[in-house]
């Protein structure tokens, strides 16, 4: 098997895989009072993170310098570290923390690779110079430099589909709720 199509099996995969996750972690979280307040306190703000970014993402129609954009090249992905991390914390589990780490390392240095060049081929000048001033995941700085004036869209958020990431991120939180009063 060549290695582009063990990058093509897994990055079709991903969203099957972080399904079966998830329901892994919801059978094997041991969440409590204290995880729940905790874990949800960390994972408001990787959700608003992806909130933020999805309303200025104009996905393939140009390359989104604009809102969280600004520091970091993946803040949709961030967001989805720090939502796995306040997962992590709700769930009280080694488990959990086993799962979703082995998710993040597997999946997501492949995604965002495929995204470097799927926005190097989209905007090979514009790319280039962003991805020399803006770090590609964890915001290091600010940047400085003159982006687009865009503001945060609803509209956006919507075609973008980020109502998804909401609903499930509540449905995730109902069941550790459910698993702390009824277990």
């Amino acid at each position: 098997m060549s290695k582009t199509s063990l990058k093509k099996i897994l990055y079709s995969w991903r969203v099957r895989a972080g399904l079966l996750g998830i329901i892994l972690v919801a059978l094997l979280a041991n969440p409590n009072g204290t995880s729940l307040i905790a874990g949800f306190a960390v994972c408001l703000p990787g959700l608003f993170l992806r909130a933020w970014a999805a309303g200025h993402l104009r996905k393939d129609e140009e390359l989104t310098v604009s809102g969280p954009y600004r520091a970091t090249r993946n803040p949709l992905y961030l967001g989805n570290l720090v939502i796995g991390t306040g997962i992590v914390t709700a769930s009280w589990s080694w488990w959990v923390l086993t799962i979703v780490t082995i998710y993040f390392l597997l999946f997501y240095p492949l995604i965002i690779r495929m995204e470097v060049e799927k926005m190097r081929s989209l905007f090979p000048r514009e790319y280039t110079e962003y991805s020399q001033k803006i770090p590609l995941l964890f915001p290091f700085r600010w940047s400085s430099s003159p982006s687009k004036k865009s503001k945060f869209s609803w509209e956006l958020y919507l075609k973008n589909k980020e109502w998804r990431a909401l609903l499930g991120t509540i449905i995730f939180w109902l069941i550790m709720l459910a698993k702390i009063i009824l277990f």
